[in-house]
């Protein structure tokens, strides 16, 4: 049966890829399309365009429903969801559910896909003019060459060292990352400062940057501050399929460095809504936007304090050209009026 379910999806998508099959079966049913309430956001403004568009363009009821991402990711898997928009693929949840064919991941939501690393503000090796900031670390590029300037990132609490912002305990940002800093050799110069919440980290970035101050830390991509600021990442070696595993999964071997591979955001769907909507499921596929245009949206989106449907109202308005090449041309002149 899973074998069938997967051959009936792929030649559905094809068929609406290459029909322009629209409404399906689901909708004229006038059964809602349930989308997952995502927490950050990126993710909530996915699911607002997707929404959109879906229910302007298609003709369908659309509710989200809010709970925690093991709540939702399980709801959709049983069924009682259609929908997941950006999609990390982390967890075992999804994971099974992929395998057991009753979800599927499709599209491929971000240009270069979402990535991760070491940061430091742009002025740190660059300078500023226009706040007088001069450069402070040059020749500072990679990983490795933190060592030397441990004092310019001095931890206060510890002098002798220099502070790396890590994530709050308990992501698993925090663990990957506490491995990296032993797998380069940066635990005997660096404290691994734990943010208490992911607010604190975001708060302890912003207050240096506004500052003009020096500071080391975690981050990635897409997220509101990589809209609001200017970021430079640090080099780390290259991905290594053997070494990663230490990093991540952590069974008590010694870690070996890595960078953490580039993530390919896409949409968790019901294998059954699928099916019944392969007109959506087409357009969810072709759904993709830049990072810049991303980061710089959200960023807006936080700064303003403006609902993601709001966002994603002004973002159709703004960008028709990106989006329109998603839709048939029925579909987008129904969002488009819509609009008006």
């Amino acid at each position: 049966m899973q074998g069938k379910s997967a051959i009936f999806g792929a030649g559905a998508l094809l068929l609406a890829l290459s029909a322009g099959v629209q409404a399906g079966s689901w909708c004229s049913a006038g059964k809602p399309v349930k989308l997952a309430g995502i927490t950050w956001e990126s993710g909530q403004f996915y699911s607002a365009v997707i929404s959109e568009i879906i229910k302007d363009g298609y003709g369908c009821k659309v509710e989200t429903v809010p709970g925690s991402t093991a709540a939702t990711e399980t709801a959709l898997v049983n069924g009682d969801l259609q929908l997941w928009t950006e999609q990390w693929n982390r967890t075992d949840v999804i994971k099974k559910g992929v395998e057991s064919g009753k979800i599927k991941l499709i599209g491929d939501l971000l240009q270069g896909g979402a990535y991760e690393g070491f940061f430091v503000p742009d002025y740190v090796i660059r300078g500023d003019a226009r706040r007088g900031i001069k450069p402070m670390a040059p020749g500072l590029r990679t990983v490795a060459d933190l060592p030397k300037y441990k004092d310019l990132f001095k931890d206060e609490e510890e002098p002798g060292k220099g502070r790396f912002l890590n994530c709050p305990t308990g992501w698993d940002c925090e663990r990957i990352n506490t491995q990296k800093l032993k797998a380069y050799k940066l635990d005997a110069a660096y404290t691994n400062f734990r943010a208490g919440t992911g607010s604190a980290l975001d708060a302890a970035i912003s207050s240096a940057y506004e500052r003009g101050k020096p500071v080391l830390f975690y981050y990635w991509a897409p997220a509101t501050l990589m809209g609001k600021y200017k970021f430079i990442q640090l080099q780390e070696p290259a991905y290594n399929a053997k070494c990663w595993p230490t990093l991540q999964a952590n069974k008590g071997e010694a870690p070996c460095p890595s960078a953490t591979p580039n993530t390919q955001l896409q949409v968790g769907i019901g294998t059954g809504f699928m099916q019944a909507e392969p007109g959506i499921a087409a357009f969810i596929a072709k759904v993709k936007v830049t990072p810049e245009l991303l980061n710089q949206t959200i960023s807006q989106m936080s700064e303003r304090k403006i609902p993601p449907e709001t966002m994603a109202r002004e973002f159709l308005k703004q960008h028709t050209a990106i989006w329109k090449a998603w839709v048939p041309a029925d579909v987008a002149g129904k969002v488009q009026q819509s609009l008006k």
